[in-house]
Parts: C-alpha cells; structure tokens; sequence
C-alpha cells in the first residue's frame, strides 16, 4: 500500500509547467521529501527484509530517455586477446575494445523499456562483440532476482531536439558501463548526454589498479568526449566527468590532462583512499586544479584504512582535497552510506549478509535508498549549477541539508569557494 503511496510523487508534477523554473525544482524537492518522510514514518510496513530490492526514489526529469550502444575500438592503442581466452576481439589486436552506452534525452517512443536483465546481458559482448554466449557473465546470475525490473530507458528511441551537455561516467574497478543506470538515465532525463565504456584494464578484462590501469581509463575518459562529438544532440562546450570508486582516480587523471573537462563529480573516489598514486603520475597535480568537484564520501575510520589492501606506497602522497583549493570544493559526507551503496546495481545484487558486513551504525535498507536518491539529487543540482549556469541550482548548494529538506543524520555538507590562481600553475 505504501509503496503505491510513495509513486504519486512523480504523478504531481504534471501541472508544473505552468510555473517557472525555480518554482518547479523547489517544488520536486518539497515533494521528494516528503515521499521520503512518508516512506520512512511507515517502517513497519516496509520491514520485508534487509534483501528488498533496490528502489530509485528520485524524480525523473522532463524527457523520456534514449540508450544507444555502440560496439568501437580505440585503434590507437592495442589490446591483446586474455592468454585464457583464445578468443580474440572482433578485429583482432587492432584496437582496444570499447563497448560504448549513451543515454540521451529522447522523444516518447513505444515499445518496453530496458530492464535490469537487458542491462546485464550487455555484459556478454564487452570485449568479444561477436562471441556472445554469457558463459563468463557474473552478472547474469548476481541480479537474478531483479531480472524483470525495469527502468526508464527505450532502446533507440529518436533523439529530442537540441544541444545537451555532455556526461562521462567513468565505472569502478573492472566494472561495467551501467553500474549506475539508474542515475545515468535520471540526469539524461534532466537534459544531459550520458556516454559510458566498462572498466578495462590495458591487456585484459580485469582493471589493474596501478598506473597503467588508471592511465588506460583516462585515456578512455577522453576518447569517449571526442566521440560524443560525432553525436547531433551534444554541447562538448559543457563537459563533466561522474564516477564513483576507482572511476575517481581515473577521472581526476582525466581532468588534469583533458583541458575539455569542465566540473567533477566523484562518489567515494579514490583519489582519497590512493594519494600516492596521483603524487606518482607526476601531470596530475590537484593544487593546480581550476574546476568544480562535488565529492561525495563516507565515514572511514583510521583503523579501516590502516588494514585495507591499499599498497603501502599508495597511501602516501598530498590529501587530494585539501589540495583542491583553486576550484570550488563541495564536500558531502554520506553518513549512513556504505560503499557499495553507490552504485545501483551493486546494491541490488548485494545479498543479506553482504549488506550486514557493510552497514554502517543501524543504517537500514531504506535508509540506503534514501541517501542514493539524495546523492542523484545533489549530482544534478551540482551539474545544473555549474554545466547550466541554473541560479536556481546554485541558490539549492548555497542551502544547508535542513533546507533542502535532507533527513536529519543523513548528510555532511561543506562548501569551499576556489582562491584565484596565482601565476600561469594552474590546470
């Protein structure tokens, strides 16, 4: 019953058109807050399990959204087949594979959606485009018991008009493309191209986490902003990169190299957890970084990362954040979120005693939807504010989390203006 309850959210804002911007977004967030307030008041209700499915409770945007997935390679750079797989990709060693999904604002179309299940079929051919059998495919059996569920996007569907910013979402380690799709197809719906490619490392499926593994993602960052290029519905004037573990460290080596890159979005990156690594790149210098980031973190302990399975010589290095003193900094301490609870779909493969080992204090199930849908919320405020240049998206940041209508225990929000570069030092 209250599940029902909580849907009419979206139903209500169908007459918003006849106000004005800024209206509308306080207007979604007065309603998101209080579906939250209702779903949470009727906790007994929603007490099935600590393995309920994931739920998105985020408000989508005003266009129906489109996914396209493009099968290319990068034939700059070789990539040789696996020593354990005799197979080799489609053409052989003469690029590097890079099966390539964009999410776009759309016209209405018919047919059924993508489901869960669609999303993880797309992992049989990520690096083999022609030797789907879904045999090496863990993600087929990880999301088996949301296989039917289904999100937004329609396959194809024919672009909206117009020119849209353009997203790069950079995955975590050895990850696939759609880990997020739930928040990609939400910012798409809001306006925004959404291009993303899976986690590979330089020679086989797995990423490497080390240089060469991270320099490979970052090249892959920005062969993905040049094909977004080719796209008739992208504005390359306004780019930013989205990622989430080790898609961050990747992404901040992006930036710091691609001077196309316009804002950062990091969720747990790990340019926190692995200083050392960005210190040894020797380009990547965030004292000199002129750009936004919007880096949302979580509560870690000194002891938890004194035994993690970091190298010693990884942790060693400049706070990347303390660094970051030449672009706007906000910070956003995701109190109750483990890690794994960035990511949509790890969270509905994530099992009851995997979610046990990972809850942090008495944060429930709901309690982990609730905060993901505040994180999509302040990612697209943030990309509205400084990709958009919407006042009314700023005037959300400038808020405390009371005001925005964040639950209590929920949320650590800091802002930190950028100091004006002194000298040519500066990215």
């Amino acid at each position: 019953m209250i599940g029902k309850e909580c849907v009419w959210r979206f139903e209500l804002l169908s007459f918003a058109s006849r106000i004005s911007d800024r209206e509308k977004v306080e207007l979604k967030t007065r309603i998101f807050t209080a579906a939250l307030g209702l779903c949470m008041c009727f906790g007994s209700v929603f007490a099935v399990s600590q393995t309920s499915s994931f739920r998105f409770l985020q408000t989508p945007g005003p266009y129906p959204v489109g996914l396209k997935v493009v099968y290319q390679y990068d034939r700059s750079r070789a990539y040789p087949a696996s020593r354990k797989d005799p197979l080799k990709s489609s053409l052989g060693e003469n690029g590097r594979p890079l099966q390539t999904l964009v999410w776009y604002p759309s016209l209405k179309a018919a047919g059924e959606p993508m489901t869960v299940g669609n999303y993880a079929q797309l992992a049989d051919t990520e690096i083999h485009f022609n030797a789907a059998d879904g045999k090496e495919n863990r993600w087929r059996s990880l999301l088996t018991t949301s296989w039917d569920v289904p999100l937004r996007a329609m396959r194809e569907a024919k672009p909206a008009d117009g020119h849209y910013p353009v997203l790069i979402y950079a995955p975590s380690d050895s990850s696939v493309a759609w880990e997020n799709a739930d928040l990609c197809e939400y910012l798409a719906s809001h306006g925004y191209v959404v291009v993303a490619s899976p986690s590979v490392g330089i020679a086989t499926r797995d990423m490497t986490d080390n240089l060469d593994g991270t320099n490979a993602q970052a090249r892959d960052i920005s062969f993905l902003i040049t094909y977004a290029k080719s796209l008739p519905d992208t504005d390359l004037s306004a780019v930013a990169v989205v990622s989430w573990s080790w898609g961050g460290i990747s992404g901040l080596f992006a930036s710091a190299r691609d001077t196309r890159i316009d804002a950062l979005v990091e969720m747990d990156g790990s340019m926190r957890y692995h200083p050392g690594l960005v210190k040894r790149a020797g380009d990547v210098h965030p004292e000199r970084m002129n750009i936004p980031l919007l880096c949302f973190t979580r509560n870690v302990s000194f002891e938890d990362l004194e035994n993690d399975d970091v190298p010693p010589a990884d942790k060693v290095g400049p706070n990347v954040l303390n660094a970051w003193i030449h672009g706007d900094l906000l910070t956003v301490n995701m109190l109750g979120m483990a890690h794994p609870e960035f990511s949509s779909m790890f969270q509905r493969r994530e099992s009851a005693q995997r979610f046990a080992e990972n809850q942090v204090a008495d944060y429930g199930r709901e309690d982990a939807n609730t905060s993901y849908a505040w994180v999509a919320l302040y990612t697209l405020n943030f990309l509205d504010a400084y990709l958009k240049h919407e006042a009314w998206a700023k005037a959300f940041l400038k808020k405390t989390p009371a005001e925005n209508g964040v639950p209590k225990h929920f949320m650590d929000f800091r802002s930190r203006p950028a100091q004006k570069p002194s000298g040519a030092n500066s990215r």
